[in-house]
């Protein structure tokens, strides 16, 4: 971690502006993630899921830290690894076990499964590698277009996304015709299973690129609360102001595979323990006790109340109908 040189910001000021009520929601909001990405993965392993499963297990703390900073009404749109997004943008845990689950009552009725999932204000999850990010420069232009003030369209990208040429000329796009638009490189250094010394001739994949395009490039802590929240705020009310893209990096780390599939074993049981000691939800939970907002029987607590609401949302999605063959061609336009 340190070699990167992290956006600065001053911890106890956003301590002071976030408060006890903000905090111990984002806490919240990071152990439902958690708990739901954590018994998804045992119900695809009992074989109750079909598809792929990515799991956003050690990412928490950049998208519930970027809501909370820009608030929900903007345009957002992320990868295939969007359990979390979804969560936070209002989908309950039922509807997207449902929908994991394949069921009518799902979030996409059954039909998108794990890396396609919706809200009001989620253009979705996005199975192709970097092919959410176009979409999320129209959703920036259509913004610009309006006139707009009060938003902006972000957009979540893994490392290895970012060396689609279609994430370059949404980029170029982008900073051509000034749109306000935040991307996030959420990079966990791995990709599939490539380390990112290994695939990108560049590293710094925000500060070092962003310039070509005539955009500002940022880096954030992203197993940092503080720190992604302090950078999205920022950032936030820049592009409100300037009107213009900005590109950020999030160094963070998954503590899973790229999918369920995946075993990991292009790196090492010491290198996941040394990443999993800065795992967000523990980091947070240490400064929510040191300042006594939280003990440890609270936590234990609310992490069961948690967990039990994940449980009824599995025995819900268990229990749901299968779509009616009947249905299959509904909603299905051909040329």
């Amino acid at each position: 971690m340190s070699d990167y040189h992290f956006y600065p910001f001053d911890k106890e000021k956003v301590i002071a502006s976030l408060g006890k009520e903000k905090l111990l929601e984002a806490f919240h909001k990071m152990l439902l993630i958690r708990n739901f990405e954590t018994r998804a993965e045992a119900s695809y392993l009992q074989g109750k899921i079909g598809g792929f499963f990515h799991s956003y297990i050690g990412q928490e703390a950049v998208q519930t830290a970027a809501l909370l900073a820009c608030g929900e009404k903007n345009w957002w749109i992320t990868s295939y690894r969007c359990h979390a997004l979804a969560l936070l943008l209002g989908a309950t845990p039922e509807e997207l076990m449902s929908e994991l689950f394949g069921r009518a009552n799902g979030n996409a009725k059954g039909r998108g499964g794990s890396m396609h999932l919706y809200t009001d204000r989620l253009l979705g999850g996005f199975g192709i590698v970097g092919g959410q990010v176009p979409i999320a420069t129209g959703a920036a232009f259509t913004i610009s277009y309006k006139e707009i003030k009060d938003e902006i369209a972000l957009c979540f990208m893994g490392d290895g996304a970012v060396a689609q040429g279609a994430v370059y000329e949404a980029f170029n796009l982008a900073a051509l015709y000034k749109l306000p638009c935040l991307f996030v490189i959420e990079n966990n250094e791995w990709s599939m299973g490539t380390h990112l010394s290994r695939s990108h001739s560049v590293t710094e994949l925000a500060e070092k690129k962003a310039p070509a395009f005539g955009m500002e490039g940022y880096t954030l802590d992203g197993m940092d609360f503080l720190s992604c929240y302090a950078g999205f705020s920022a950032f936030h009310e820049k592009i409100l102001e300037a009107q213009k893209p900005i590109l950020v990096e999030v160094i963070t780390q998954r503590f899973k595979g790229h999918s369920v599939s995946d075993p990991g074993l292009y790196r090492t049981k010491e290198d996941l323990k040394c990443a999993m000691e800065r795992d967000p939800i523990q980091l947070l939970k240490s400064l929510l006790i040191e300042k006594g907002w939280l003990d440890e029987e609270s936590y234990k607590a609310l992490d069961k109340q948690i967990r039990e609401k994940i449980v009824k949302a599995v025995e819900h999605a268990d229990s749901s109908p299968w779509p009616d063959l009947k249905t299959l061609e509904q909603d299905v336009f051909s040329p």
